[in-house]
């Protein structure tokens, strides 16, 4: 699995500890450290910014600007893929007219992840999962929290449709905020995404004892490498004993 660290980790010192060598997210919100990542990262994908925006207040409208950074940026060696732009909350009718919108859709389908949200029905992922090579989960609505037990439920139902009888997933599969170790060894994910150390290493009351790393950059390298010591599971298996254990956890 590709651990995507997502971008801005401030200062720029502790973003390189954070991604040198290895795999970043930059978000069209943020694309301040672009030329960072690209110097010194493996490789990288683009997200489109709109949870984000979503987040504020501002849910984007017009995607012109987007398209056109993609443009620009896809071409570079370590470029990964970009997320297509999505509606949050939005029906799947809104979500469905983005991707007949999206540029590369029949010239170059690997340019782009389309978004499948947690509070769509299982037909459209199945739909996305034939006809792109990574579609990308994210939590919404009533399965907003990553790791509740309704969350861990619904992806559970995800993962039927999106593996084979013999868990091998029929399409990468991506996940959007589940960087977590907890979240991303109970799926067969090919990549995932969070923002973790740029929200944590900054944090002093989340950094305690005698033998706490005295620097944001070696904070980001200590969760660096507590994330990345860790892998995906290589098939689904709903009977197996991590989704068992997720499963079973308690509605409080």
């Amino acid at each position: 699995m590709i651990p995507y660290h997502g971008t801005p980790i401030t200062p720029s010192t502790a973003a390189v500890r954070a991604v040198n060598g290895g795999h970043a997210f930059v978000s069209f919100e943020h694309p301040e450290q672009l030329a960072l990542v690209i110097s010194v990262a493996q490789s990288f994908a683009l997200d489109n910014g709109a949870y984000t925006a979503w987040r504020v207040g501002r849910p984007v409208s017009d995607w012109s600007q987007y398209y056109a950074w993609v443009a620009e940026v896809h071409r570079y060696p370590s470029f990964d893929f970009a997320v297509i732009p999505d509606v949050i909350d939005g029906d799947e009718a809104a979500n469905d007219a983005l991707l007949k919108e999206w540029p590369w859709r029949e010239r170059a389908p690997w340019v782009g992840a389309p978004v499948w949200h947690l509070h769509e029905n299982l037909e459209r992922l199945e739909r996305l999962a034939f006809a792109w090579p990574r579609v990308c989960l994210g939590s919404s609505r009533e399965f907003a929290t990553v790791g509740t037990w309704s969350w861990y439920t619904r992806m559970a139902e995800a993962m039927d449709v999106l593996c084979d009888r013999d868990g091998r997933p029929i399409c990468k599969i991506h996940g959007l905020r589940m960087l977590n170790p907890d979240v991303f060894t109970r799926f067969p994910f090919a990549s995932a995404d969070s923002t973790n150390i740029g929200q944590n290493i900054g944090i002093d009351s989340k950094w305690r004892g005698p033998y706490t790393p005295p620097t944001k950059e070696a904070r980001a390298m200590v969760m660096r490498e507590r994330i990345e010591m860790q892998q995906s599971t290589t098939f689904w298996d709903r009977e197996a004993a991590p989704i068992q254990q997720a499963l079973s956890l308690e509605v409080v």
